[in-house]
Protein backbone atom coordinates (compact mmCIF):
# COMPACT_ATOMS: atom_id res chain seq x y z
CA UNK A 1 0.00 0.00 0.00
CA UNK A 2 1.54 3.31 -0.89
CA UNK A 3 1.40 6.20 1.66
CA UNK A 4 1.03 8.50 -0.79
CA UNK A 5 -2.45 6.99 -1.79
CA UNK A 6 -3.28 7.39 1.90
CA UNK A 7 -2.29 10.73 2.00
CA UNK A 8 -4.61 11.84 -0.91
CA UNK A 9 -7.37 9.60 0.34
CA UNK A 10 -7.47 11.61 2.95
CA UNK A 11 -7.25 15.10 1.37
CA UNK A 12 -10.26 13.67 -0.69
CA UNK A 13 -12.67 12.32 2.54
CA UNK A 14 -11.92 15.88 4.14
CA UNK A 15 -12.35 17.86 1.07
CA UNK A 16 -15.36 15.94 -0.36
CA UNK A 17 -13.82 16.47 -3.46
CA UNK A 18 -11.43 15.26 -6.21
CA UNK A 19 -10.66 18.60 -7.80
CA UNK A 20 -10.31 20.58 -3.87
CA UNK A 21 -7.55 17.84 -3.41
CA UNK A 22 -5.88 17.99 -6.41
CA UNK A 23 -5.23 22.11 -5.97
CA UNK A 24 -4.17 21.12 -2.15
CA UNK A 25 -1.91 18.53 -3.01
CA UNK A 26 -0.66 19.95 -6.08
CA UNK A 27 -1.38 16.72 -8.14
CA UNK A 28 -3.87 16.34 -11.08
CA UNK A 29 -7.03 15.53 -10.92
CA UNK A 30 -6.53 12.57 -12.89
CA UNK A 31 -3.65 11.77 -10.97
CA UNK A 32 -6.28 11.98 -7.39
CA UNK A 33 -8.61 9.55 -9.27
CA UNK A 34 -5.91 7.15 -10.57
CA UNK A 35 -4.36 7.12 -6.78
CA UNK A 36 -7.42 5.93 -5.38
CA UNK A 37 -8.38 3.48 -7.69
CA UNK A 38 -5.38 1.96 -6.64
CA UNK A 39 -6.05 2.18 -2.83
CA UNK A 40 -9.63 0.99 -4.03
CA UNK A 41 -7.86 -1.99 -5.91
CA UNK A 42 -5.28 -2.74 -3.28
CA UNK A 43 -8.20 -3.01 -0.35
CA UNK A 44 -10.71 -4.76 -1.91
CA UNK A 45 -13.35 -2.13 -1.56
CA UNK A 46 -15.62 1.24 -2.40
CA UNK A 47 -13.48 3.79 -0.33
CA UNK A 48 -15.80 6.51 -2.03
CA UNK A 49 -19.60 6.71 -3.74
CA UNK A 50 -19.58 9.39 -6.66
CA UNK A 51 -23.62 10.85 -7.67
CA UNK A 52 -24.02 13.59 -9.58
CA UNK A 53 -21.02 14.82 -8.98
CA UNK A 54 -20.54 14.45 -5.24
CA UNK A 55 -18.31 12.29 -3.52
CA UNK A 56 -19.19 10.85 0.00
CA UNK A 57 -17.48 8.31 1.86
CA UNK A 58 -18.67 4.99 1.91
CA UNK A 59 -19.27 2.82 5.30
CA UNK A 60 -15.90 0.79 4.82
CA UNK A 61 -14.10 4.41 3.63
CA UNK A 62 -15.01 5.95 7.08
CA UNK A 63 -13.39 3.06 8.41
CA UNK A 64 -10.30 3.20 6.48
CA UNK A 65 -10.11 6.44 7.55
CA UNK A 66 -9.51 6.35 11.06
CA UNK A 67 -6.96 3.64 10.05
CA UNK A 68 -5.26 5.86 7.35
CA UNK A 69 -5.14 9.25 9.99
CA UNK A 70 -3.19 6.72 12.32
CA UNK A 71 -0.95 5.80 9.62
CA UNK A 72 0.12 9.28 8.75
CA UNK A 73 0.44 10.15 12.63
CA UNK A 74 2.52 7.15 12.71
CA UNK A 75 5.00 8.02 9.61
CA UNK A 76 5.35 11.87 11.09
CA UNK A 77 6.60 10.20 14.25
CA UNK A 78 8.76 8.25 12.65
CA UNK A 79 10.25 10.90 10.26
CA UNK A 80 10.72 13.03 13.13
CA UNK A 81 12.65 9.97 15.37
CA UNK A 82 14.41 9.74 12.45
CA UNK A 83 15.63 13.16 11.76
CA UNK A 84 16.75 13.77 15.65
CA UNK A 85 18.93 10.37 15.44
CA UNK A 86 20.29 11.89 12.40
CA UNK A 87 21.22 15.29 14.09
CA UNK A 88 22.69 13.37 17.06
CA UNK A 89 24.83 10.90 14.74
CA UNK A 90 28.15 13.59 15.36
CA UNK A 91 32.11 12.80 14.84
CA UNK A 92 35.39 12.67 12.83
CA UNK A 93 36.31 10.63 10.05
CA UNK A 94 39.31 10.27 8.34
CA UNK A 95 39.27 8.93 4.71
CA UNK A 96 42.38 8.48 3.08
CA UNK A 97 41.80 8.37 -0.94
CA UNK A 98 43.46 8.84 -4.36
CA UNK A 99 43.47 12.66 -4.97
CA UNK A 100 41.07 11.98 -8.58
CA UNK A 101 38.50 10.67 -6.12
CA UNK A 102 38.23 14.00 -4.47
CA UNK A 103 35.92 15.95 -6.96
CA UNK A 104 34.22 12.93 -8.03
CA UNK A 105 33.01 12.50 -3.82
CA UNK A 106 32.22 16.26 -3.18
CA UNK A 107 30.46 16.63 -6.67
CA UNK A 108 27.17 15.46 -6.50
CA UNK A 109 25.08 14.02 -2.93
CA UNK A 110 27.55 15.95 -0.90
CA UNK A 111 25.09 18.67 0.25
CA UNK A 112 22.51 16.43 1.06
CA UNK A 113 24.72 14.23 3.25
CA UNK A 114 25.79 17.47 5.10
CA UNK A 115 21.94 18.43 5.50
CA UNK A 116 21.28 14.85 7.06
CA UNK A 117 24.15 15.00 9.13
CA UNK A 118 25.67 18.25 10.12
CA UNK A 119 27.57 17.06 13.08
CA UNK A 120 29.59 14.40 11.11
CA UNK A 121 32.97 15.95 9.83
CA UNK A 122 35.19 14.38 6.82
CA UNK A 123 38.89 15.00 6.91
CA UNK A 124 40.66 14.08 3.44
CA UNK A 125 43.89 12.92 2.99
CA UNK A 126 45.61 12.54 -0.81
CA UNK A 127 47.95 9.76 -0.58
CA UNK A 128 49.37 6.64 -2.92
CA UNK A 129 48.03 2.88 -2.02
CA UNK A 130 50.55 2.35 0.07
CA UNK A 131 50.70 5.08 1.93
CA UNK A 132 46.97 4.80 2.41
CA UNK A 133 47.60 1.40 4.06
CA UNK A 134 50.48 2.44 6.09
CA UNK A 135 47.71 5.14 7.60
CA UNK A 136 45.12 2.66 7.93
CA UNK A 137 47.16 -0.13 9.73
CA UNK A 138 48.72 2.91 12.21
CA UNK A 139 45.03 3.80 12.61
CA UNK A 140 45.58 7.27 11.60
CA UNK A 141 42.91 6.98 9.07
CA UNK A 142 39.52 5.40 9.20
CA UNK A 143 39.41 4.83 6.04
CA UNK A 144 40.81 4.09 2.84
CA UNK A 145 39.37 4.95 -0.96
CA UNK A 146 41.34 3.47 -3.26
CA UNK A 147 41.62 3.52 -7.31
CA UNK A 148 44.00 0.88 -8.24
CA UNK A 149 44.48 -2.54 -8.90
CA UNK A 150 41.49 -4.86 -7.27
CA UNK A 151 42.70 -5.40 -3.43
CA UNK A 152 41.78 -8.23 -1.41
CA UNK A 153 43.33 -9.17 2.19
CA UNK A 154 42.03 -10.26 5.00
CA UNK A 155 42.91 -8.03 7.57
CA UNK A 156 40.87 -5.46 5.27
CA UNK A 157 37.26 -5.29 5.28
CA UNK A 158 35.24 -4.22 1.64
CA UNK A 159 32.41 -1.53 2.26
CA UNK A 160 31.89 -1.24 -1.17
CA UNK A 161 33.76 -2.04 -4.52
CA UNK A 162 33.32 -1.00 -8.42
CA UNK A 163 35.74 -1.81 -11.26
CA UNK A 164 36.23 1.30 -13.28
CA UNK A 165 37.04 2.16 -17.03
CA UNK A 166 39.68 4.46 -18.03
CA UNK A 167 40.97 5.56 -21.61
CA UNK A 168 43.69 7.21 -23.70
CA UNK A 169 41.50 11.01 -23.99
CA UNK A 170 41.91 13.57 -26.16
CA UNK A 171 40.38 16.88 -27.79
CA UNK A 172 37.84 16.05 -30.25
CA UNK A 173 39.59 16.80 -33.67
CA UNK A 174 42.98 16.48 -32.13
CA UNK A 175 43.56 13.54 -34.88
CA UNK A 176 41.60 14.87 -37.29
CA UNK A 177 39.40 11.59 -36.58
CA UNK A 178 42.27 9.23 -36.69
CA UNK A 179 42.22 6.97 -33.49
CA UNK A 180 38.92 7.54 -31.90
CA UNK A 181 37.11 5.06 -30.87
CA UNK A 182 34.91 3.11 -30.56
CA UNK A 183 33.41 3.05 -34.36
CA UNK A 184 36.27 1.30 -36.16
CA UNK A 185 38.43 4.18 -36.80
CA UNK A 186 42.11 3.25 -37.27
CA UNK A 187 43.49 2.99 -33.87
CA UNK A 188 46.85 4.72 -32.40
CA UNK A 189 49.97 2.31 -31.63
CA UNK A 190 51.36 2.51 -28.22
CA UNK A 191 55.02 3.83 -29.74
CA UNK A 192 52.75 6.65 -31.95
CA UNK A 193 51.17 7.60 -28.72
CA UNK A 194 54.60 7.92 -26.24
CA UNK A 195 55.48 10.32 -28.48
CA UNK A 196 52.84 12.46 -28.08
CA UNK A 197 52.64 15.43 -25.70
CA UNK A 198 50.82 13.57 -22.33
CA UNK A 199 49.12 15.48 -19.15
CA UNK A 200 49.17 12.96 -16.27
CA UNK A 201 48.34 12.76 -12.72
CA UNK A 202 51.76 12.36 -10.40
CA UNK A 203 54.30 9.68 -11.03
CA UNK A 204 53.28 6.59 -8.95
CA UNK A 205 49.33 7.64 -7.67
CA UNK A 206 46.80 4.74 -8.26
CA UNK A 207 46.12 4.63 -12.29
CA UNK A 208 49.36 6.92 -13.49
CA UNK A 209 51.06 4.11 -11.20
CA UNK A 210 49.40 1.43 -12.83
CA UNK A 211 49.70 2.55 -16.55
CA UNK A 212 53.28 3.47 -16.52
CA UNK A 213 53.83 -0.19 -15.10
CA UNK A 214 51.68 -1.82 -18.00
CA UNK A 215 53.96 0.21 -20.34
CA UNK A 216 57.31 -0.40 -18.56
CA UNK A 217 56.37 -4.76 -19.43
CA UNK A 218 55.99 -3.03 -23.00
CA UNK A 219 59.39 -1.36 -22.45
CA UNK A 220 57.70 2.02 -22.65
CA UNK A 221 57.25 5.17 -20.93
CA UNK A 222 55.77 8.80 -21.46
CA UNK A 223 57.14 11.62 -20.76
CA UNK A 224 54.77 14.37 -19.30
CA UNK A 225 55.01 18.21 -19.88
CA UNK A 226 52.31 18.45 -16.82
CA UNK A 227 52.10 16.34 -13.85
CA UNK A 228 49.58 17.70 -11.29
CA UNK A 229 47.01 15.79 -8.98
CA UNK A 230 43.71 17.54 -10.30
CA UNK A 231 42.35 15.43 -12.75
CA UNK A 232 39.61 17.88 -13.52
CA UNK A 233 41.96 20.22 -14.60
CA UNK A 234 44.21 17.95 -16.23
CA UNK A 235 40.37 17.28 -18.42
CA UNK A 236 39.96 21.01 -18.93
CA UNK A 237 43.24 20.98 -20.57
CA UNK A 238 43.00 17.80 -22.66
CA UNK A 239 39.83 19.57 -23.52
CA UNK A 240 41.36 23.00 -24.69
CA UNK A 241 43.80 20.58 -27.35
CA UNK A 242 46.58 21.51 -24.71
CA UNK A 243 47.57 17.58 -24.51
CA UNK A 244 46.40 14.03 -24.27
CA UNK A 245 45.45 12.30 -21.13
CA UNK A 246 44.86 9.04 -19.35
CA UNK A 247 41.56 9.52 -17.48
CA UNK A 248 39.30 7.02 -15.58
CA UNK A 249 35.98 7.48 -17.43
CA UNK A 250 34.29 9.65 -14.31
CA UNK A 251 36.52 11.93 -14.76
CA UNK A 252 35.67 12.59 -18.32
CA UNK A 253 31.89 11.62 -18.88
CA UNK A 254 30.65 15.36 -19.12
CA UNK A 255 33.22 16.59 -21.40
CA UNK A 256 33.11 13.34 -23.55
CA UNK A 257 29.03 13.36 -23.94
CA UNK A 258 29.71 17.46 -24.67
CA UNK A 259 31.95 16.53 -27.56
CA UNK A 260 34.71 18.68 -26.10
CA UNK A 261 37.14 14.99 -26.14
CA UNK A 262 37.42 12.21 -26.93
CA UNK A 263 38.28 8.12 -26.30
CA UNK A 264 41.27 7.31 -27.81
CA UNK A 265 41.68 3.62 -29.14
CA UNK A 266 44.85 2.18 -28.80
CA UNK A 267 46.53 -0.79 -29.75
CA UNK A 268 47.66 -3.53 -27.35
CA UNK A 269 46.56 -1.19 -24.38
CA UNK A 270 44.26 -2.83 -21.44
CA UNK A 271 44.41 -2.44 -17.86
CA UNK A 272 41.53 -3.07 -14.87
CA UNK A 273 41.04 -0.47 -12.62
CA UNK A 274 39.19 -0.77 -9.03
CA UNK A 275 37.78 1.69 -7.00
CA UNK A 276 37.36 0.10 -3.49
CA UNK A 277 35.97 1.05 0.29
CA UNK A 278 38.32 -0.52 2.81
CA UNK A 279 38.35 -0.47 6.49
CA UNK A 280 40.47 -1.97 8.78
CA UNK A 281 39.12 -5.74 10.21
CA UNK A 282 39.40 -4.55 13.75
CA UNK A 283 38.48 -1.57 13.23
CA UNK A 284 35.33 -0.37 15.37
CA UNK A 285 32.29 0.98 12.97
CA UNK A 286 31.15 4.38 14.76
CA UNK A 287 28.11 6.02 13.35
CA UNK A 288 29.99 8.18 11.85
CA UNK A 289 31.90 5.84 10.10
CA UNK A 290 28.63 3.96 9.42
CA UNK A 291 27.18 7.07 7.50
CA UNK A 292 30.09 8.32 5.92
CA UNK A 293 30.82 4.69 4.51
CA UNK A 294 26.88 4.76 3.06
CA UNK A 295 27.32 7.67 1.93
CA UNK A 296 30.53 7.04 -0.72
CA UNK A 297 29.04 3.78 -1.39
CA UNK A 298 25.98 4.82 -3.15
CA UNK A 299 27.66 7.85 -4.80
CA UNK A 300 26.65 7.66 -8.48
CA UNK A 301 27.68 4.77 -10.48
CA UNK A 302 28.85 2.88 -7.30
CA UNK A 303 28.28 -0.50 -7.18
CA UNK A 304 26.69 -0.92 -3.54
CA UNK A 305 27.45 -4.75 -2.97
CA UNK A 306 28.55 -3.61 0.88
CA UNK A 307 30.69 -6.75 0.23
CA UNK A 308 32.32 -7.83 3.59
CA UNK A 309 35.31 -10.10 3.25
CA UNK A 310 36.81 -12.14 5.86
Amino acid sequence: MDIKNLETFIQVAELSSFTKAAEKSGYSQPTVSFQIRQLEKSLGILLFERVNHTVSLTAKGREVLAYAHQVRRLTKELEKRLHREQEAVSGYVRIAMADSLCSWLLKDGFSDFRTRYPGITMKIISASTEEMFRLLNQNEVDLVYTLDSHIYNRTYRIASEEKVTAHFVAAAGYFSGKGRGPGGQEPLSLEVLAGLPFLLTEKGMSYRRLMDEKLASLSMELRPVLETGNADLICQLVAQGMGISFLPDYVTKEAVESGRICYLCVEGFEMELWRQLLYHHDKWVSPPMQAVMAYLSNKPEADTKSNVRK
